[in-house]
């Protein structure tokens, strides 16, 4: 098993563990449909940018 020939400093770990973050998802508010949906993403209704893109089939 590999081992580091020499410890790394605490700046150094700390300054790698930087970037290993968690980021917030990003939603927005839709005035045509009333609710929270993701950014670029379809809505479950169907609509992207305020136009219907899916159609659910007549039953």
């Amino acid at each position: 098993m590999a081992t580091p020939a020499r410890r790394q400093s605490r700046s150094r770990k700390l300054r790698r563990r930087a970037t290993q973050k968690l980021t917030s998802p990003e939603i927005h508010w839709d005035n045509q449909l009333q609710e929270y949906v993701l950014s670029h993403h379809v809505s479950l209704k169907g609509y992207y940018h305020g136009r219907q893109v899916l159609h659910k089939p007549a039953k």
